[in-house]
């Protein structure tokens, strides 16, 4: 079944349709039945441990028998460690796409025209933003490992 274009203002137009999304609809079903067949299947058959031993209960880790606690305490610098991973990881998320826009090849001129200094300055106290956190981070001496 065929349905007639439409008109609009910027002239005859498909209409819509769901016969696109049928692929979309079938996987989102299966991947669904899937994961419902694989919840129930561990439930209904017997894939568990019959008999719960001390040994078959545990805890395996790198085949090394553990030592000590689970509850260890850690140092402070891999949080602040990563923590500053994701700062740097945020920067080149804004950055990158800005200095392809901004400075790239095939770039708009009506753009860099009208907010070229705007987004310059933004870019600016961004990057401020950015030496700030590095210096405090320096400061707290997080970046000499001991």
């Amino acid at each position: 079944m065929t349905v007639p274009p439409v008109r609009t203002p910027a002239g005859l137009e498909p209409a819509f349709s769901l016969e696109g999304y049928y692929p979309a609809l079938i996987f989102a079903v299966v991947v669904v039945l899937f994961a419902i067949g694989t919840v129930a299947a561990t439930h209904l058959f017997p894939f568990k441990p019959r008999k719960r031993t001390k040994v078959k209960q545990m805890v395996y880790e790198s085949g090394m028998d553990p030592v000590g606690s689970a509850r260890m305490q850690f140092d402070i610098k891999f949080y602040l460690i990563a923590i500053l991973f994701l700062v740097f990881d945020v920067e080149l998320l804004f950055l990158y796409p800005w200095a392809v826009i901004a400075y790239g090849e095939g770039g708009d001129q009506l753009w860099r025209t009208v907010f070229g200094r705007v987004a310059f300055l933004e870019i600016l106290v961004f990057m401020a933003t950015f030496v700030i956190a590095y210096i405090y981070s320096w400061k707290r001496g997080v970046f000499q490992w001991r």
